[in-house]
């Protein structure tokens, strides 16, 4: 069954831009070759670590979105221990959270609609109806200073 992935990968900050190309590749190899499909693929380039991890302060941050299996995700993660360049990785299954996500909004949608059609109001909201007090970003000029003030 194929289920969805993020798979993030801290690459050391001494790895040239062709090294982290590379492992890309590599990580696109075996996605391949087990049967499994990158979704999307975003380098986030260097940044400051949270905390030092050994002696490295920096690192390349890439995130992969795979689909795939149980088996890919063991096979990835066996190489990802060993390869030096990558100073951290982690596989998060996402689209169990998806479906959580779902599930909690079509239940808040049913129970509006529950309690509106109680009220003896139509079950969707109209068009120019909002909560009372609710302001719009346009016309909030609660913050504006008026000429005298600048």
């Amino acid at each position: 069954m194929n289920r969805k992935y993020e798979l993030v990968y801290v690459v050391s900050p001494e790895a040239s831009d062709e090294q982290v190309a590379d492992l890309h590749t590599q990580v696109e190899a075996i996605v391949q070759r087990i049967g499994g499909q990158i979704e999307k693929t975003e380098n986030w380039g260097r940044r400051k670590l949270a905390y030092e991890i050994g002696r490295h302060k920096e690192g390349t941050y890439v995130l992969e979105v795979l689909l795939g299996g149980g088996e890919l995700m063991k096979e990835i993660d066996r190489r990802l221990k060993v390869t030096d360049l990558v100073i951290r990785h982690l596989v998060v299954r996402v689209d169990e959270e998806q479906g959580v996500v779902e599930r909690t909004r079509s239940r808040r949608t049913e129970t509006s609609r529950r309690r509106r059609v109680a009220r003896g109001l139509p079950a969707d909201r109209q068009p120019g109806e909002g909560q009372r007090g609710e302001v719009d970003d346009d016309r909030d000029d609660r913050f504006d200073m008026g000429e005298e003030l600048r």
